[in-house]
């Protein structure tokens, strides 16, 4: 859930930081008071299109930080596929806005605007005034559906997603295998000198890699040898005036002495030592320059081959297990060139399989769709009646398209009249702006317990309803905090009287300066929030006994 919200030099927000609570959070205030730039600043923290006229006058920078607490562990699992991991169950999502440019990070690492929006979609769902007209578009009602049944129906839109990924292989092998007779001859001419070519130079797998190595050597094995006599003409026995002639006078000069002189034989001791180790390095350095000799034509075939080897690599692969890999390929590929007709013919019959499969698979979808909708629809109807629609007639009729996808061959949409003796329309036809908001509150309460959202915001989804109808919507939002965070900007008493936590937003103008904060409210403070929604300026006593009465019946209810 949404647990605390910091802003600092956003329009007339100079630095506002929030806790929120579990359950139903309200915020209420006069109109201007800027709960639409809160909202905004939730928006632009999630990914929200930014523009530096939002920067509060004279500041350089703004700031908007949001902070979860992840108790899902499904939630955990697919952030942490991202590369996200909670810290201390808790991830912060911060945007720091300048002038002209914004950076966004995920505690404390910067991430790109799409990673954010991502992990945003996963965290909160705002649902702003027009948010509802999502309901115009009736892709989005088979969404719905899908949602409310997705127990059965996600495993069948499993096995179709598998189904139209066969037979659109199929679909696709078969469009490239397709040819006329002068193309058909064009390639296996070309299948054939390319196999020709590759087999002709016998290759070993992992051959280039010792090839590269042994040309190296032998590239810089004139200089290394050269360098490796040097050394040997300074070391070795076989000259006079080197180490090791030197040494040996030296281990004569001290013989004597070692026989009468403790230190002395020490000495002469480390030198023979010396002298011992001296003759090993140099029959090492021997060896070492014979694995340098080699002849002008061993480096001439050498040379050669390498070149064979990666023109072939430039042509067919980077190495040359994927140049033998690209061989087989195209001996497969002759193969069925040479055989079109019956290639032909089996590819069709795959085709026509997996287009059978994916019609089966797509009909027992659409069979578990239209029984789903069924008691769907059923709890639509009976949340609208809850919600003032009285005489309201609600369906879903679904169609098919010849079109083959992913999730099927349906076409789903609801339909619908709220004035008895009027045939049903689709919604987009039948339903005003307010009613589509209430329907799509209907909707959100029948879904709560399957949507993995953990929090909900709601921007004003009170607009065009008062009395009863607004106590309804208050239940059904009540009830959706029940299962996950709800966070309501209201500026109706009934609904603001379901608040688990209450607060207030409001401006205050000190020294020419016009600031928004947001104030948590006690039970005493909101109740007299509540007296001013119901009477505006005009606060009687009368008003304050019914904001009273109006909050304990609500506290009564929980």
């Amino acid at each position: 859930m949404l647990e605390n919200l910091h802003v600092k030099n956003l329009a007339l927000i100079d630095e506002v930081e929030v806790d929120f609570q579990p359950g139903l959070n309200i915020l209420t205030g006069e109109t201007g008071a800027g709960k639409s730039i809160l909202l905004g600043s939730v928006n632009l923290a999630l990914g929200g299109k930014y523009s530096a006229d939002m920067l509060r006058t004279g500041a350089k920078f703004g700031l908007v930080e949001l902070t979860f607490t992840i108790e899902n562990e499904k939630l955990e699992k697919q952030l942490e596929a991202m590369d996200i991991y909670p810290e201390d169950g808790r991830i912060v999502l911060n945007r720091k806005l300048m002038e002209g440019r914004s950076v966004s990070k995920i505690n404390g690492e910067t991430v790109n605007m799409t990673t954010l929006r991502e992990v945003a979609c996963m965290l909160i769902d705002i649902h702003e005034q027009h948010v509802h007209q999502s309901l115009l578009h009736k892709r989005n009602h088979l969404v719905f559906l899908d949602l409310y049944a997705k127990d059965k129906i996600e495993p069948l839109k499993e096995k179709v997603a598998k189904a139209y990924h066969t037979y659109m292989d199929y679909q696709k092998k078969l469009d490239n295998f397709s040819m006329d007779e002068r193309e058909r001859q064009k390639e296996i001419s070309l299948a054939e000198f390319e196999i020709h070519e590759i087999e002709e130079a016998n290759l070993q797998d992992g051959e280039d890699e010792d090839l590269e190595q042994l040309y190296q050597r032998m590239a810089a094995g004139k200089k290394i040898a050269e360098a490796i006599s040097e050394a040997y003409q300074y070391t070795s026995e076989d000259s006079s005036g080197n180490a090791s002639d030197y040494l040996s006078r030296a281990i004569r000069a001290l013989q004597d002495v070692s026989s009468v002189d403790e230190q002395g034989m020490s000495l002469y001791d480390q030198l023979s030592e010396i002298d011992s180790l001296l003759n090993d390095f140099n029959r090492e350095l021997s060896d070492y320059a014979k694995s340098f000799e080699f002849s002008e034509e061993d480096f001439y075939e050498t040379e050669n081959r390498l070149n064979i080897i990666n023109r072939l690599k430039t042509k067919f692969g980077n190495s040359v297990s994927e140049v033998l890999e690209y061989c087989e390929e195209k001996k497969q590929r002759l193969n069925e060139l040479e055989d079109y007709e019956a290639c032909m013919n089996e590819l069709k019959e795959k085709l026509q399989s997996a287009e059978e499969e994916y019609v089966k698979q797509a009909n027992a979808l659409t069979m578990e769709r239209e029984k789903a909708a069924i008691p769907f629809v059923e709890e639509i109807k009976k949340g609208l009646k809850d919600l003032n629609f009285l005489d309201v007639q609600f369906e879903m009729r679904f169609t098919k398209h010849d079109r083959y996808g992913l999730g099927g061959m349906d076409d789903a949409e609801f339909y619908m009249s709220t004035n008895p003796g009027e045939a049903l329309k689709p919604m987009g036809m039948a339903a005003s702006g307010g009613e589509l908001s209430r329907i799509m509150l209907v909707i959100k309460t029948i879904l709560a317990g399957q949507e993995d959202t953990p929090t909900l915001i709601f921007d004003e989804i009170d607009t065009g309803i008062s009395g009863i109808t607004a106590g309804k919507v208050a239940e059904k939002m009540r009830f959706i905090g029940k299962s996950r965070q709800v966070l309501c900007i209201t500026h109706l008493a009934q609904i603001a009287s379901k608040a688990d936590a209450h607060y207030l937003i409001q401006k205050q103008a000190k020294e020419n300066v016009t600031k928004t904060e947001i104030i948590p409210l006690s039970k005493e403070n909101s109740i007299h929030e509540l007296a001013r929604l119901l009477g505006g300026d005009k606060m009687t006593a009368s008003i304050l006994e019914s904001a009273k009465e109006m909050k304990e019946l609500a506290m009564s209810e929980i």
